[in-house]
């Protein structure tokens, strides 16, 4: 599924989550929501934030950091440590991707401020602050502004040629028709070594202002990236799923040769992103799923130092092999990510593919897999089974019973069953509500089905 904006206590909205840079590469085109926001003189283009617009968000801030001063923070934090440190207990619950252009109840959502820099930040505030008076789940408020390392890649020298129809012209969820842009052999030479910059500078501006704006009622801070790692959402992209498919078969070489080019594009650039400091352990979420452990960062890292692959999470996935064999999943897929997960601390694989005839595979390729994503198509029990207390079960349950309308019975029975399901097998589980296209502009869709899923769980647990 493409990513949407999503609002989050880390990281703010962000156009494309990283693997799915617009240009083309699989690492983060523009290094962080923020990475345009404030020259070296804390402006933009020349024009000062003005004071309206720092009365606004130091008022948004305040607002914040009283739901991040919240004791109950605390409590979360440790809810999403323990369940990853594989200890049972009441599942995290939380909401992303969600369609904001259909929520903007009551104009809360509406952006006043004008500065670039400003606006995001405001947007970060008003959707971090919606979401927690509307459907909060386990929403984590850190209390801080953190702000994105900024850093650009040039990419891998691809890409994206596509048809495109739209049904709501303010949903960045539609159709696409991709044309082929690796059909023929003498087209792999279009693939390029990526180059990364880093600019601090732009991060001490960043800072800079960000503390002028927020006065002390926040703390500012940088926080870097997470290696997300989705070759196959991407190449679907250069290509089209149709022509993937039929290649499995017809012409698995040609496949295997654009698999090789992709996977050193992507090395190449993540390992320049170590060098330069650009990766990130302490992050609360990792691409719709809680991240916080205390197995990270590593036992060996040294406090105050840049992070490693060996401090940090691999996250990756292939949602159009839902139904290839685990054979050809293993052949095309998990031996070209194994190269980047061996050298991570921990390994999260899954999202919208089902993955119980492949979980086996998974465990034997992947020795610090720590969380499998069981997507609403999955065969719940066997996953669960097969998942056992070695694993996080990170279940996704299913968007389509928010898109029109919010059955509570409907939803009441699908966690009572995931619920049922993890306490058999006692697997430590999360429930992550994503891929949100739509929800028909009923907030309140939203809102039945966090209160469903909360008063559901409170049945199983004290």
């Amino acid at each position: 599924m493409n990513a949407k904006q999503s609002a989050g206590a880390n990281g703010g909205a962000r156009d494309s989550a990283p693997g799915r840079a617009n240009n083309g590469g699989y690492g983060t085109a523009l290094g962080g929501s923020l990475m345009g926001g404030a020259d070296a003189d804390g402006q933009n283009g020349g024009q000062p934030v003005s004071k309206k617009e720092i009365a606004v968000l130091r008022e948004l801030a305040k607002q914040y950091a009283q739901i991040a001063a919240l004791p109950v923070m605390e409590k979360t934090r440790r809810r999403m440590i323990e369940n990853n440190g594989l200890t049972p207990g009441r599942p995290p619950v939380v909401l992303f991707e969600l369609p904001w252009h259909e929520l903007n109840a009551d104009g809360k959502l509406t952006l006043v401020c004008e500065h670039p820099f400003a606006r995001e930040m405001e947007q970060r505030f008003r959707r971090t602050l919606f979401q927690w008076e509307y459907f909060p789940g386990d929403l984590l408020v850190e209390n801080a502004f953190l702000i994105p390392r900024a850093y650009m890649s040039t990419g891998n020298g691809m890409s994206v040629v596509e048809q495109q129809r739209v049904t709501d012209e303010n949903n960045n969820i539609y159709s696409h028709g991709y044309i082929d842009q690796l059909e023929t052999e003498a087209d792999l030479e279009k693939f390029q070594m990526p180059d990364v910059t880093a600019y601090p500078e732009r991060d001490r501006a960043n800072v800079a202002l960000a503390e002028e704006i927020l006065d002390g009622i926040l703390r500012v801070g940088l926080r870097g990236h997470d290696i997300y790692h989705a070759p196959w959402d991407q190449i679907a992209r250069y290509r089209s799923v149709t022509a993937i498919l039929f290649d499995l078969y017809d012409r698995p070489e040609h496949l295997h040769a654009i698999m090789e080019l992709y996977t050193r594009a992507a090395i190449s650039e993540f390992e320049q992103m170590e060098r330069l400091g650009l990766l990130e352990y302490r992050n609360p979420y990792l691409h719709c799923t809680p991240a916080l452990t205390d197995d990270l960062p590593a036992k060996d890292h040294v406090a105050g130092e840049a992070p490693r692959f060996a401090d940090v999470w691999f996250r990756s996935m292939a949602q159009m092999f839902a139904e290839v064999s685990p054979a050809m999943h293993e052949e095309f897929d998990l031996l070209y990510g194994k190269r980047l997960a061996d050298r991570c601390a921990l390994t999260y694989y899954g999202c919208c593919e089902p993955l119980q005839t492949k979980i086996p595979i998974l465990k034997k390729t992947f020795p610090n897999l720590r969380k499998i994503g069981v997507t609403p198509w999955a065969d719940e029990e066997r996953s669960a089974e097969l998942i056992g207390r070695d694993f996080v079960y990170a279940r996704k349950p299913n968007p389509a019973n928010v898109a029109v309308a919010a059955d509570a019975d409907v939803i009441r029975a699908e966690t009572a069953k995931t619920a049922e399901i993890c306490l058999k097998y006692g697997c430590p589980y999360e429930l992550v509500l994503k891929d949100i296209s739509t929800v028909s502009y009923r907030l309140e869709n939203l809102v039945i089905w966090e209160r469903t899923v909360r008063e559901t769980l409170d049945r199983f647990y004290a």
